[in-house]
């Protein structure tokens, strides 16, 4: 009557919409900061509605623990990135007031040898975002990025930011 495969699947799509619901309702109470009765029955019809029609989109299939480390692993990554944002943009100000011309575009490609497509968006957003550097093009297999000094392009190619990105993935806190 029942195919097997049909209730393994259900479990994972009742996970996925209980997850996005709850991140939804988060996000409505963060925007609104009104916790009167009424606002917040609106802001659960709300979650509920939009995580009945996007649930498989914002989560897919999850894996709960593999979800909490990462997102661990991520929150561990923000302040890191947030330092070499702070140093990038103490180089581009001393580039910018030194009165040799230091400035040596490059545009460099390199493999990240990264797995998921959320790995990728992490990595091309956190370069892009560091002044100094601008992510070209980006794929699992391939990125291309133009940098404002070749020192700037060396500890790029150095690593430490791919394989943090890289920790991410893999859930490693």
């Amino acid at each position: 009557m029942f195919d097997k495969k049909e209730k393994q699947v259900k479990p994972k799509k009742i996970k996925s919409f209980v997850l996005t619901t709850i991140i939804m309702f988060i996000f409505w109470v963060v925007l609104s900061w009104n916790f009167e009765p009424v606002f917040l029955s609106i802001g659960i019809i709300c979650s509920l509605l939009v995580a009945y029609w996007s649930h498989d989109l914002l989560i897919g299939e999850p894996d709960f623990g593999l979800t909490v480390r990462r997102y661990l692993s991520l929150a561990k990554f923000v302040p890191w990135l947030l330092w070499q944002i702070i140093l990038a943009n103490l180089h581009v100000v001393y580039l910018t007031l030194n009165p040799k011309d230091l400035i040596e575009p490059i545009v460099i490609r390199f493999n990240p040898n990264l797995q998921t497509e959320m790995g990728v968006v992490i990595l091309a957003n956190s370069i892009t975002l560091t002044p100094g550097t601008v992510t070209i093009m980006a794929n699992k297999d391939e990125f291309i990025v133009h940098a404002i000094t070749h020192r700037d392009a060396e500890s790029l190619l150095q690593g430490e930011m791919q394989a943090r990105v890289r920790d991410i993935e893999q859930g490693k806190i």
